[in-house]
């Protein structure tokens, strides 16, 4: 469940009624700073939707009745993810919002994933606070490829992580991305492209995460 552990619970977070009126979360929101809020319902167990400080703001300049509940103004009723569902939903679901809303095994609102969190937990995995250079590598897409590359750097060094990304339009390539463990030096790194360039492998771009 690595989604849990991505997850700010609920008992963590500013969250609202339903019968909230449009003035009240407006105070609310404009004291905590936070551009939404989840709404839940009078159990304070299902996700309805989120309440957005800019909808409110445009409802009340053009002499909205602020006394309506929350529920008038809502989105995002729908955005949610399960707790057990695939990582990957993650990026599918949360894309322009602050956050996806969770649900646990009972369909019932367990916290929020942010954009932050998921932006840090990619960088932690990506090792760019640890690394030394990320090699971006292109090939072919063809069988055998990322094998033949990784056995070309690990001849000289560890790999810490390695990202493969789409193809590159109608050319055919393939970008790999490989972070090399902090202990590599200039002359360590220049080997390593060496190795990959002997192996028909073309290293376009080298990017130092020292600086």
């Amino acid at each position: 469940m690595l989604i849990k552990s991505l997850v700010k619970t609920k008992n963590n977070l500013t969250t609202l009624p339903e019968d909230t009126t449009l003035e009240e979360a407006l105070t609310v929101l404009e004291e905590s700073d936070f551009r939404c809020v989840p709404i839940l319902d009078k159990t304070n167990k299902i996700f309805r939707g989120n309440i957005y400080k800019m909808h409110i703001y445009r409802h009340k300049s053009r002499g909205g009745d602020m006394s309506l509940p929350v529920t008038s103004l809502l989105k995002n009723a729908t955005k949610f993810i399960s707790v057990d569902a695939a990582f990957f939903n993650i990026f599918f679901s949360i894309k322009d919002l602050p956050y996806i809303a969770v649900l646990d095994e009972n369909s019932q609102f367990y916290g929020i994933v942010t954009h932050t969190k998921l932006l840090g937990m990619l960088a932690e995995g990506w090792n760019i606070h640890t690394g030394s250079y990320v090699l971006t590598v292109t090939t072919p897409d063809e069988r055998g490829s990322l094998a033949t590359m990784t056995k070309a750097i690990t001849k000289y060094c560890q790999i810490a992580n390695v990202i493969s990304l789409d193809l590159q339009g109608s050319t055919g390539l393939r970008r790999i991305l490989f972070t090399l463990p902090e202990d590599v030096d200039n002359i360590k790194l220049a080997k390593v492209v060496r190795s990959l360039k002997r192996k028909g492998f073309d290293v376009p771009e080298i990017e130092n995460l020292h600086e």
